[in-house]
């Protein structure tokens, strides 16, 4: 897989688990950001209310440089950082994975436990659609009407995807494309007399 990309899940996914007389509610979703993360979580809580545990693990970043791993009051060890082993081994990320388990009166023990985590993620993953996105860059580049032309040829042989555009005396346009082509691109419209670009990063 290329560096400028990573892979998460398309949409969120549930499932349920059992193990001996516990049960698991397991759900994944896709995130971009930690606010989102406490809305799912958040709602999980309420909804949940009465269960023994929420325990999650989740990874953000296109190398899932982000990430924590929260047992919620199982075990140290038995229940977040399972969930997170799976997330790592599919090496998805973007990914939230909430475990709720309603304990049914028969200990796990902790081998049972990190078994029972595991497996529930693992179970929850492989209803999800794994889709592979890219690390964009975005670039802002101002010119005069007179390098339209040839801005704009530089954007037909290069085809990043164009967020805005405006068209007057002095013109802009907001462009994206994957992080692996930008330096080609940005190279390209600074050699535009009168052509001023801004790099917003990935």
């Amino acid at each position: 897989m290329a560096q400028d990309s990573y892979k998460t899940i398309a949409r969120p996914a549930e499932t349920t688990y059992r193990q001996l007389s516990s049960k698991f509610l397991v759900y994944a979703y896709p995130v971009e950001t930690e606010a989102e993360i406490k809305e799912h979580l958040d709602a999980l809580r309420k909804r949940w209310f009465d269960a023994t545990h929420h325990c999650y693990a989740w990874r953000l970043g296109p190398k899932g440089e982000q990430f924590r791993a929260n047992d919620d009051g199982e075990p140290s060890s038995t229940a977040g950082k399972p969930i997170l082993g799976q997330l790592l081994s599919q090496e998805v990320t973007n990914c939230l994975v909430v475990v709720v388990r309603y304990f049914g009166g028969t200990k796990l023990g902790v081998p049972g436990l990190i078994a029972a985590y595991k497996e529930s993620t693992a179970l929850v993953l492989s209803e999800c659609e794994i889709v592979e996105r890219t690390v964009d860059v975005v670039i802002d580049v101002s010119f005069s009407y007179i390098a339209m032309n040839d801005i704009m040829r530089i954007v037909k042989d290069m085809q990043p995807k164009v967020i805005n555009q405006v068209f007057d005396n002095l013109c802009t346009m907001t462009l994206s494309i994957r992080e692996g082509d930008s330096e080609q691109l940005i190279g390209r419209l600074e050699k535009v007399e009168g052509a001023t670009v801004e790099v917003r990063g990935a």
